[in-house]
Parts: C-alpha cells; sequence; structure tokens
C-alpha cells in the first residue's frame, strides 16, 4: 500500500475531528482504504495538546503510506468574542505545529465583520491574515478558505466572506499571496444554483484542497415552490449520491497539475447518516477512486 500511494498525486480520504479520541478514529476506519485524513476543529482546540494529538496519529499511520493532508478550525477569526480569540489563536498552533503532522496546509473560515457586508471584512481580513500568512510562508505552509457561506450573504453574516467568487477576487486582491488559496467543494456552489465547474476552470490554480461533498438539486421543488417558497430545494450529500460528475471533476483537476487530497465531508447526508454514516463515506471513498480512474498503476518499462 505505502509504495502505491506514493504515486497518487490525488488522494481520497476524509475529515476525522480533532480531540483526545482522533487516533482511536483513524485505527478504526483506516482498514476501509482511506488515503489520507484532514484533522479538523471546530472554533476552539479546547484541552487538545497538539504535539500529542500529531505523535498519537503519526504512531497510527507509520508504516501505511497514508497522510495527514490538512490541519483546519473552522471559527471566526476577525472578531473579538472569547471564541473568536480562541479560533485565532488555534490558527497560529496549527500554523506552528502543521510540520508535525507532515502536512503543509491549514484551512478554515476567513471569519467576518458581523452583521455587516462582504467589503467591510476586508481590511479586518488583510489585519489578521496578511500576518498568518507571512507566519505561514516563513514555515513553508499554505492557507486555504472553505466556501461554505454559513447560511451567510453578501449583505450579512457570521463566519466567512469565502464564498462567492466576487468575494475571492476582492480577497486574493487584498493579499495577493501565492501560499492564500480556497479549500473548494461543489457542493457549497450548487445550493447556490451556480454551476461549479466554470468556476473551477477558473480558479483551480488557487484551489489548494477539496471537500468531498455533493448536493442535489431537487429542481421540481423549485418549479412548484421556488427558492424562497420554505421547502428544502437543494440537499447536501455524500459523493456517489449527489448530482456533480466527478470524473469531469478529477479530470480537470489532473489537468491544471492539482497535486493534494479530495477528502469526505461526511455527516451532512439526510439518508446516509447515524448508523449509516461510515457505510455513505467507504461508498464515497470507493466512488471517487472510481472516479479517479483507480489506484495508480506503473506503465511497462
Amino acid at each position: 500500500m505505502s509504495h502505491e500511494l506514493s504515486r497518487e498525486t490525488i488522494r481520497i480520504g476524509t475529515l476525522v475531528e480533532g480531540g483526545p479520541g482522533t487516533a482511536n478514529y483513524i485505527r478504526q476506519i483506516l482498514p476501509h482504504g482511506f488515503e489520507s485524513f484532514s484533522i479538523y476543529f471546530w472554533q476552539t482546540l479546547g484541552e487538545t495538546d497538539v504535539k500529542t494529538l500529531a505523535a498519537e496519529v503519526k504512531e497510527t499511520l507509520a508504516g501505511t503510506g497514508v497522510v495527514i493532508s490538512s490541519l483546519a478550525i473552522f471559527g471566526n477569526p476577525l472578531e473579538d468574542e472569547p471564541k473568536d480569540k480562541l479560533t485565532l489563536a488555534g490558527w497560529k498552533i496549527l500554523i506552528d505545529n502543521a510540520h508535525l503532522f507532515g502536512c503543509d496546509l491549514v484551512c478554515g473560515f476567513t471569519g467576518r465583520v458581523r452583521g455587516k457586508p462582504i467589503e467591510k471584512s476586508l481590511p479586518a481580513f488583510k489585519k489578521v491574515f496578511g500576518p498568518l500568512a507571512r507566519r505561514a510562508a516563513d514555515r513553508g505552509l499554505r492557507l486555504a478558505f472553505e466556501n461554505c457561506d454559513m447560511s451567510g450573504t453578501w449583505q450579512t453574516g457570521d463566519w466567512n466572506i469565502a464564498h462567492t467568487p466576487q468575494a475571492w477576487e476582492l480577497m486574493f486582491n487584498e493579499l495577493p499571496m501565492d501560499n492564500l488559496g480556497l479549500e473548494w467543494e461543489p457542493c457549497h456552489q450548487m445550493i447556490k444554483l451556480l454551476a461549479p465547474m466554470p468556476q473551477l476552470c477558473k480558479w483551480v490554480p488557487k484551489i489548494f484542497h477539496v471537500h468531498g461533498k455533493d448536493a442535489t438539486i431537487q429542481w421540481n421543488v423549485i418549479r412548484e415552490y421556488g427558492v424562497h417558497g420554505g421547502k428544502p430545494f437543494a440537499l447536501h450529500r455524500t459523493p456517489g449520491f449527489g448530482d456533480s460528475n466527478w470524473t469531469d471533476i478529477i479530470s480537470l483537476l489532473r489537468f491544471n497539475g492539482f497535486k493534494g487530497s479530495i477528502d469526505i465531508e461526511g455527516w451532512h447526508d439526510p439518508v446516509y447518516r447515524k448508523e449509516l454514516e461510515m457505510t455513505g463515506q467507504v461508498h464515497a471513498l470507493r466512488h471517487l477512486i472510481q472516479c479517479r480512474g483507480g489506484h495508480f498503476i506503473p506503465n511497462p518499462v
């Protein structure tokens, strides 16, 4: 497995929550064939000692060829509430310790100035992520921003500004740094009725990490009730159960030289959930590997 995985330029893995049980969770699901893991935290690192976590995970993955693709913290580092300050501290700790996990990528939300239009967050974004990006660059790391709107709009929100291409233009004009990019997935665009493929064509050079999450658009609901009619018209799905053509997505990533991981973001599918969660994730793993073209096979010499 180790030799084969070393030749995979696009790995298929899954997200794992960071905490005291992370290594044990990875140990249990490792036999399913996941090729990478993205370890994430929600708002704060909590009581987690990152150095201890890195040692435990390294021991668990020893000899497997499986890698930690990225570390992530999802919160709002631009504001001044206690948890916001802990989110910012978490970014710094993960940047400083990413090398212990053998990865070069830290991800999360940009944050935003709460209740204000996206452009009002740009000065705070530059003030916070300018130093963080330089801190990361000094350590050979990249930073990537998730494209989830967290129910925010252009005019208002609580968590993230990096959810539309227009915002990306503003962000990267504000901080034109090579080590700043995107953690992208088609789902968050599809639920806004944006076509993901044209967007991917334009933005693939800035995509550092991909979340394996899809969507199903219920056009019958839209035709009958519209998008503001109170009926859910878009469902978050695990890859293999949604509308996206992942063969096309991965082909486009390959064509443009993307190297990294597609890590499945589970716990959203309305059907494959609870006792069917890992059933759905393993199906997604196999589906995405198939869409990738299977496992790497060397050419004859």
